[in-house]
């Protein structure tokens, strides 16, 4: 594959992951399924690790199997794709290090981002969850390094 191609097909990544961005955004802050269309007049929060993540398990009779597929798997896979795009599309992060606190960091952001429009709610279980799903994407990435330069030797991943 030429170098030519490889640039190409980084601007149509980059490309993917600011649309990605922006349907996390819609999802985060604006989408009516999720409830996130209603502005709560007080902070909601959650500063106690595992306290949402045991609730939604102790609960999930009541709650429902999608209710707790989503906020549990959901939180984890909505950040595969982050992880697996920064390493694939920026050479400056492609170690595991700089992934987990871009995951971090945005997670994080998004969560206090919740907090002050009073949507959603400020979660620590979710930037715990984020977090991981950022870090089983560099795993992604790190497999699809390896199949692409054992298919193209060591071109550009």
């Amino acid at each position: 594959m030429s170098r030519n191609s490889i640039k190409k097909l980084r601007w149509g990544g980059r490309v993917l992951l600011v649309l990605y961005l922006a349907c996390l955004i819609y999802f985060m802050f604006f989408s009516e399924s999720y409830g996130r269309t209603e502005v709560h007049t007080e902070y909601r929060y959650n500063l106690v690790l595992f306290q949402e993540i045991r609730r939604f398990l102790r609960h999930r009779d009541i709650l429902g199997l999608p209710a707790v597929l989503i906020n549990i798997v959901g939180n984890v896979v909505v950040f595969i794709p982050y992880g697996c795009g920064l390493p694939l599309l920026f050479e400056r992060l492609q170690s595991f290090f700089r992934v987990l606190i871009l995951s971090f960091t945005t997670s994080l952001l998004a969560e206090t981002m919740q907090l002050i429009f009073r949507v959603g709610s400020f979660d620590v279980d979710d930037l715990l969850l984020n977090t991981v799903g950022g870090c089983i994407g560099y795993f992604v990435y790190l497999l699809f390094r390896r199949y692409w330069r054992g298919k193209y030797g060591k071109k550009e991943l």
